[in-house]
């Protein structure tokens, strides 16, 4: 099992949602009643799809891995960029429930808001995801030993043969079709 490749399929599905939480974005710009149960449905699929399941596994395997063993410039271009990333990310997420929130409550004008942190988040995992895909991920695989790769690729093996037990995969695309279904 190649960790990498995993992970850049991964990334294809969320590129996925980030299109379906445009369109979303959209609908509330055009002045449509905001689906709380849709948005809720988008949060979920970001934070525990992209965020625990897919940035788990590169924050625990290989960004861990790329820190220790790559000197400055891995422990930099990890530390100070991809984490930091992922940080923005989870902040625009939070910020995008607690707008939601807001609007549910009656504040009309936190509708900008929401359109806002789910169009900065869409913005931030587009480029974040292109920079990994072209340029991080082949620097961790040429770079760092190839026992070190062979070790990342076993614990993924492991993290996904949990993730399909408990159904990760199904669950998260299956919200991912539907959300596309209604959306795009």
């Amino acid at each position: 099992m190649n960790s990498v490749e995993i992970m850049v399929m991964e990334h294809e599905y969320i590129l996925r949602m980030l299109k379906v939480v445009r369109k979303a974005s959209f609908k509330v710009m055009k002045g449509e009643e905001i689906n709380y149960e849709d948005f809720n449905k988008m949060i979920e699929f970001i934070r525990q799809y992209a965020d625990a399941h897919h940035h788990g596994k590169e924050e625990k395997f290989l960004f861990k891995e790329m820190q220790t063993k790559l000197g400055k410039l891995g422990e930099n271009l990890i530390t100070h960029g991809m984490l930091v990333e992922h940080d923005f990310g989870r902040l625009y997420m939070s910020d995008l429930t607690a707008a939601l929130q807001r609007v549910k409550d009656g504040d009309e004008e936190s509708k900008l808001d929401v359109i806002s942190n789910a169009i900065g988040y869409t913005n931030l995992l587009k480029r974040h995801i292109s920079k990994e895909n072209d340029a991080v991920y082949s620097f961790g695989e040429t770079n760092l030993p190839k026992e070190v790769i062979e070790e990342i690729n076993l614990k993924t093996e492991e993290f996904e043969k949990e993730a399909e037990k408990n159904g990760t995969q199904k669950y998260f695309i299956d919200i991912l079709e539907n959300m596309e279904k209604k959306y795009m």
